[in-house]
């Protein structure tokens, strides 16, 4: 070995040497895939929750990646729903859509704010800063829906065994859906959140408080993957952040891929 290969290999943290080396192996796939797919063999994860789910692109994701186990996705919109569960229903018999409803830290009815692309839609009103890079991310409608939370409408979906990656694209409410899934992390080994590096929705929190809150609920990051940028800027607005279960404690890594 090289005493450079040396060097690297003492001052890397394990669990970012293994991401980075899935990384190599697998070039075929894009950079989100990739990151997925080293998480998924990393800790062994056997079901995916899909949050925030739209049409269904993060679960066809997850099958490129040759995962096998279970998918579950959630979705609020009620047409985009109803496309969801036949997409589903088409794709994989392992792939299963819950009941129509917005994720949080309680149940009752929220306004959803229905964008005009579906997928920038969000519960929370949208900052100058997104509509400026993406125009076509306007709202043009607000819906009365019905909220849950995530541990309980996930429940009667779950195999008795098997652990979990949730992953949480939900514009800026991934720390309510969180809230609400305290009844799964004990069986939750990987989460995946879009995390903002400037504000796109307010109320949502920053980029720091976010890992810090993942953090405090005993996960260690993992690695990013860049998201949303601003094409007439070139600015990174925001990124995947991938997160383990920090048992035991490892070095925190963050590639940025």
């Amino acid at each position: 070995m090289s005493t450079l290969r040396k060097i690297a290999k003492s001052i890397v943290p394990k669990d970012v040497r293994f991401f980075l080396r899935e990384m190599q192996r697998h070039r075929g796939l894009g950079a989100e895939a990739l990151a997925v797919q080293s998480v998924l063999g990393y800790t062994d994860a056997s079901v995916v929750l899909d949050v925030g789910a739209n049409l269904g692109q993060f679960g066809d994701l997850v099958l490129r990646t040759g995962f096998r186990g279970r998918i579950v996705s959630f979705e609020a919109i009620a047409s985009v729903h109803r496309m969801l569960v036949e997409h589903a229903r088409e794709k994989s018999d392992s792939w299963i859509v819950a009941p129509c409803a917005a994720l949080g830290g309680r149940r009752g009815k929220i306004a959803f704010n229905v964008s005009a692309n579906t997928v920038s839609s969000s519960i929370l009103p949208m900052n100058r800063t997104h509509l400026d890079a993406a125009p076509n991310s306007r709202y043009v409608d607000t819906a009365i829906v019905n909220m849950e939370r995530l541990d309980e409408l996930a429940a009667p979906l779950l195999p008795a065994e098997g652990e979990l990656l949730i992953k949480i694209d939900t514009q800026g409410y991934e720390k309510e859906v969180l809230a609400g899934a305290t009844g799964l992390l004990h069986r939750t080994v990987a989460i995946q959140l879009e995390l903002s590096l400037v504000p796109l929705y307010e109320g949502a929190p920053s980029f720091t408080d976010m890992i810090a809150f993942v953090q405090s609920l005993g996960y260690e990051l993992f690695g990013l993957v860049p998201g949303f940028q601003d094409e007439g800027t070139g600015r990174l607005l925001q990124v995947d952040g991938f997160f383990v279960r920090a048992d035991p404690p490892a070095g925190l890594g963050l590639p940025l891929l």
